[in-house]
């Protein structure tokens, strides 16, 4: 069995042909797995147990004649924030490093449920907090087109693993960018659904109003799939709603002729690299094509975005993160003398250098007499830029720039400068104050072989045009420019 360019669809026919059982096609990816992660160090830790139990379960159904379910034997990584129970979830993070969850996230059950097979779980920039996995508190990943390149990140090892086919698919978490982002530098489709859509029940807070679980994977249908799966009303966290989850496949093929496709001339201007600028004006000739039309519109508080996020995303994760004391769980210090102490040093052991920073930031933005400067402000320009969006939409279908200024960078290059890995993130960070959907889709590559990713921007709960659009200029051979 030759664990390669699988899908969704053709895993599960395989099986229901009795072609392959899903036991072979878990050993077939495990096998993957052990060759290739000690070189590009995808996983932080896997299951192999685990995953050929779950792969086992769904060969007695085909024995048994039941049907088999939707993602029946689909091979995932699952990014190292988001809770399995009886797995160590680390988030990256030496104070979390011996922690292991004692239950499921609410998305786990549902994939579960689905038939899917989880072989391990994904490195990520300590607590999501970084754009190249080089954050981790145990080592960086690689970029599996290039192995002196980033992956991108925070959900780096997730992006890998599907691009390295140690996965067929996997979950990330975005907070800023880090499904589309990673998603971008490893040539594969990476969606943020909008706010809301999915539970982030047992999913390691950062940023709480910022965050979202989304799905990964090497086509558009396969994305489509695993977020009809995940989607939906939780009653284990109240900031679900209780929207219907359409059949995200349905319509899918049609024609997008007369599409109204918004291009922002904020984010085609100084700073974008000329061969991802090429790129994506490629990918939307492209699209002229298959008859879209192209509208130029205005996001006039684009300059303010990133200062407006990171004074969000350092507030709330100062808040989130204060959890992490030595008290309840994870790593505690020995040798304290008194409370204080143990808070003190326990935090400076298992907290790496970016997340101390953010922290730090994140408390003198909401302390007494910077509140109101800072956070306060903060929050009164993100509905100023939620609103260029609205004005926007009103003329426009989606929005299409480049998921990433630059391509993948090498591994070191921005490690000792915060601001330029910060503004990285610069294309992507908008959909996550304005909470709407995002998927980033290949658009070519370098002249050295290195991914370009074009993101496309919705309205909340448009994920099914995000999709559709996306799935066309997939097949028109768009994701090959």
């Amino acid at each position: 069995m030759e664990a390669k360019n699988l899908t969704v669809a053709r895993i599960k026919s395989l099986i229901e042909r009795g072609e392959a059982s899903a036991v072979e096609i878990c050993q077939a990816y495990l096998q993957n797995l052990e060759r290739l992660n000690p070189t590009i160090k995808a996983y932080l830790h896997t299951s192999p147990e685990r995953a050929l139990e779950l792969a086992a379960r769904i060969d007695r159904l085909k024995r048994e004649g039941t049907p088999l379910p939707s993602l029946a034997a689909l091979p995932m990584a699952i990014k190292d924030n988001i809770l399995i129970k009886g797995l160590r979830s680390t988030c990256g993070s030496k104070i979390l490093e011996n922690f292991v969850a004692l239950y499921n996230a609410t998305v786990i059950e549902k994939l579960e449920a689905a038939g899917a097979v989880f072989l391990g779980k994904a490195n990520l920039d300590e607590f999501a907090m970084g754009s190249s996995t080089e954050n981790s508190a145990f080592f960086a990943t690689r970029n599996p087109h290039a192995l002196d390149y980033v992956p991108g990140g925070s959900s780096g090892g997730s992006a890998a693993a599907v691009a390295s086919q140690m996965a067929v698919a996997a979950l990330g978490s975005d907070t800023g960018g880090s499904i589309r982002q990673p998603a971008s530098f490893c040539g594969v489709v990476g969606l943020k659904p909008t706010y809301s859509r999915v539970s982030r029940y047992g999913l390691v807070a950062f940023g709480s109003s910022l965050d979202q679980i989304g799905p990964i994977a090497a086509t558009v249908k396969d994305t489509a799939q695993i977020l009809r799966v995940i989607a939906g009303k939780d009653p284990h966290d109240a900031t679900s709603l209780a929207v219907a989850v359409p059949d995200y496949l349905e319509g899918i093929e049609k024609p997008v002729k007369d599409l109204k496709i918004g291009l922002p001339r904020e984010y085609f201007r100084a700073g974008l690299s000329e061969v991802v600028k090429n790129k994506i004006q490629a990918g939307l000739r492209l699209l002229e094509t298959l008859g879209c039309q192209m509208v130029e519109i205005e996001l006039p508080h684009t300059d303010y975005a990133i200062a407006t996020y990171y004074v969000i995303a350092m507030a709330e994760a100062s808040s989130n993160l204060a959890r992490f004391d030595g008290v309840r769980y994870g790593l505690r210090v020995r040798g304290y003398s008194n409370l204080s102490g143990m808070y003190r040093e326990t935090r400076d052991a298992g907290f790496g250098a970016e997340v101390k920073r953010r922290i730090v930031l994140g408390t003198f933005v909401l302390s007494s007499g910077y509140y109101d400067a800072y956070y306060l402000k903060a929050q009164k320009v993100r509905t100023l830029i939620k609103q260029d969006f609205e004005k926007a939409f009103e003329k426009v279908d989606v929005i299409i720039s480049p998921t990433s200024p630059t391509p993948p960078f090498r591994i070191g290059e921005k490690s000792n400068d915060p601001l330029a890995m910060y503004l990285s993130d610069i294309f992507t960070i908008t959909a996550n104050l304005v909470g709407i959907p995002g998927i980033s889709v290949p658009c070519g590559t370098t002249p050295e072989g290195l991914p370009v990713g074009m993101q496309i921007l919705g309205k909340h709960f448009d994920e099914p045009r995000l999709l559709h659009l996306a799935h066309i200029f997939e097949q028109a051979g768009g994701f090959t420019l």
